[in-house]
């Protein structure tokens, strides 16, 4: 019992190990305001409903004559935050509202109130999506769950994303599918009608032909 439970831990830390990503890690150089130079995106994908926690953590100070501006809104339009001179953690979290890719930007320009030596900011960022995205240390607590019950318990969360994201991905296959087979239908009727418009009109202009030959006394 002891091997199978020691088994199982294992088993639970690797493929949490296997599902952890290291934070993504660059430095904003400065810009003067406005050149667009000074703005970088990181872009991801999440599904409607879906909670998302984005954190970065950036060096400097306020006053260094640098400001550095985040924000974090998706393709389709909906704006989940823009905090503005940002300086060491910042944390937002928010529930996606479609399903589309989402982006965070950074802008960092010269505010122009100090003679800046070093023109850039490290950036530590770390975007956290779905069970991830939890406090599982307040789940265990909440729930009185044990490690492995706690670490279970996650997984299955990540397995059931995984399922939903092969299911969201089948269906939109089959949509494509769909859209490419009534498209190949739709140009191939265009393609007989196209094709039965030149016989007629060939055949249109043969016997025009013929009757204005005949009124001529051409033939």
């Amino acid at each position: 019992m002891a091997n199978a439970h020691s088994l199982l831990y294992s088993l639970c830390s690797f493929l949490l190990l296997l599902a952890c990503v290291d934070a993504l890690k660059f430095d904003m150089e400065a810009f003067s305001k406005g050149d667009k130079k000074g703005q970088r995106c990181i872009r991801n994908f999440v599904a409607k409903d879906t909670l998302v926690v984005v954190t970065a953590i950036v060096d400097g100070y306020k006053g260094d004559g640098m400001v550095l501006n985040m924000h974090i809104k998706d393709v389709v339009g909906n704006e989940y935050g823009k905090p503005k001179d940002v300086v060491g953690e910042q944390r937002m979290a928010f529930t996606s509202h479609a399903d589309a890719f989402f982006d965070v930007c950074f802008e960092n320009y010269l505010s122009g109130t100090r003679t800046v030596s070093h023109r850039s900011r490290h950036v530590e960022l770390d975007i956290d999506i779905g069970a991830d995205a939890k406090d599982w240390l307040a789940v265990q607590a909440t729930e009185k769950l044990k490690p492995v019950e706690t670490e279970l318990r996650r997984i299955e969360e990540m397995v059931g994303e995984i399922v939903a994201e092969m299911e969201y991905l089948r269906s939109r296959e089959q949509k494509l599918r769909d859209t490419n087979e009534s498209t190949n239908t739709r140009v191939k009727w265009f393609a007989f009608g196209t094709m039965g418009m030149l016989v007629a009109l060939g055949a249109w202009q043969v016997v025009y032909l013929r009757a204005y030959f005949r009124s001529k006394h051409l033939i």
